[in-house]
């Protein structure tokens, strides 16, 4: 894995535009302060996308009994008296 790239707090304000870049294609980038790591910028995971309300419909069960809580996991809670 390759090391991630490091600016000085001074360069990260002058070339935002290009970390940015930078991250947007994977990179991770290390800002530092007085030759200290104190920030890393990351790129965020995709956004799920939804196909809209109702697109399960049909391919999920849920059981008559899904209420009841099984007797040895109310006993381990303390939940049966």
């Amino acid at each position: 894995m390759e090391a991630a790239r490091q600016y000085n707090v001074h360069e990260a304000k002058t070339h935002l535009s290009r970390i940015l870049e930078q991250v947007a294609t994977g990179e991770e980038v290390v800002i530092s302060k007085a030759g200290e790591p104190v920030a890393k910028v990351v790129p965020l995971r995709a956004r799920v996308k939804r196909t809209g309300r109702g697109s399960l419909r049909g391919q999920i069960h849920i059981g008559e009994d899904f209420d009841d809580l099984p007797a040895d996991l109310a006993d381990a809670l303390g939940m049966r008296w």
